[in-house]
């Protein structure tokens, strides 16, 4: 007769055994070729991201993982294309505003964030840095009471309307008391250029973007907009610690599936994603993208996209934003 501990290791055993393989009849997942589909071009930080888990994910799984861009409406093309998918075989790495803002900024949105598709995990998260011209010579609360002195008659600029960066300093400018006015750009490179050329005064942008600039002497960081500081960016301050109370606001990324894809694998999914960018060498990589590592479960990125939206929607309405 077996002893107690014994009946207990091989019922253990045999429940691991059940659960790690698919039940009679029906087919292990997955089944072919898993695809991320991401909505910006290849070299982008969502496409970049999105490679540095495929491989890992591809050696979990034991099927190739496979990086598709498709790019267009600030990614909500390939959320569309995600939430549309019934494969079981389609996931997404994508922005905030995919998951978020989408349909409230702009209501001809073909999916429901909210609806149409299913949280994964949140993969990693970023503050944004106020960014000024080098030739801004204060800092901290001497910076916005200068702000405020000009009034309109300075200008932000942001990779387009409805964008984080935009709603952020719309946040700001309610935070801070500053009127500066917004001048939308195709994208960040070129609000950059107009920051070294003092065309626009301030702007938030990405860490990986700012600090390079900054390093050189080529720009200025006031602060970031974590609530605190930033292992991201350790040596920039906050933006309380110039004054600037009650404001949080980060930028993002996570992998979110469609609706249709079961439940068992966006557990299973998520469990994976999560221990993969947990790993030091992978934690080190994504640090040195500018982003700090979060690893969530479903139901932690569902609660995340709750609050962002609500946040988010409450800029959207008391600004009247829409899109061009």
């Amino acid at each position: 007769m077996f002893r107690p501990q014994r009946r207990h290791a091989i019922a253990a055993a045999i429940a691991m055994a059940c659960s790690a393989s698919p039940v009679f009849g029906q087919t292990p997942w997955p089944s072919q070729p898993l695809k991320i589909v991401v909505g910006f071009p290849a070299g982008s930080t969502p496409d970049l991201m999105a490679r540095l888990l495929a491989e890992p994910l591809q050696q979990a799984l034991g099927q190739p993982v496979v990086v598709e861009n498709k790019t267009g409406a600030g990614g909500n093309i390939a959320a569309d294309q995600v939430a549309r998918a019934t494969d079981h075989h389609t996931i997404g790495l994508m922005i905030n505003g995919n998951l978020t803002i989408a349909k409230i900024l702009n209501p001809a949105t073909t999916y429901d964030p909210l609806k149409d598709l299913t949280p994964v995990s949140l993969i990693a998260t970023s503050p944004l840095v106020l960014t000024v011209p080098a030739s801004v010579n204060t800092s901290g609360a001497a910076y916005f009471a200068a702000a405020r002195q000009s009034g309109d008659k300075w200008n932000y600029g942001t990779p387009g309307v409805g964008t984080v960066a935009h709603l952020g300093m719309e946040l700001l400018k309610a935070k801070a008391g500053i009127a500066p006015v917004h001048v939308p750009y195709p994208g960040n490179p070129q609000v950059i250029t107009a920051l070294l050329g003092d065309q626009i005064q301030m702007s938030l942008l990405p860490p990986g973007l700012a600090m390079a600039q900054v390093r050189a002497g080529k720009l200025k960081a006031i602060g970031v907009t974590s609530a605190g500081r930033s292992s991201v960016v350790p040596e920039v301050p906050s933006l309380a610690e110039a004054g600037v109370k009650d404001l949080q606001l980060e930028i993002w990324n996570a992998v979110a599936a469609p609706n249709s894809l079961p439940k068992a694998h966006v557990n299973r999914l998520a469990t994976l994603l999560t221990e993969i960018v947990r790993r030091p060498e992978i934690r080190q990589k994504i640090l040195a993208q500018g982003w700090q590592v979060a690893g969530t479960s479903p139901e932690g990125l569902a609660n995340r996209i709750r609050v962002d939206t609500a946040a988010m929607a409450d800029v959207i309405q008391k600004n009247n934003i829409r899109p061009n």
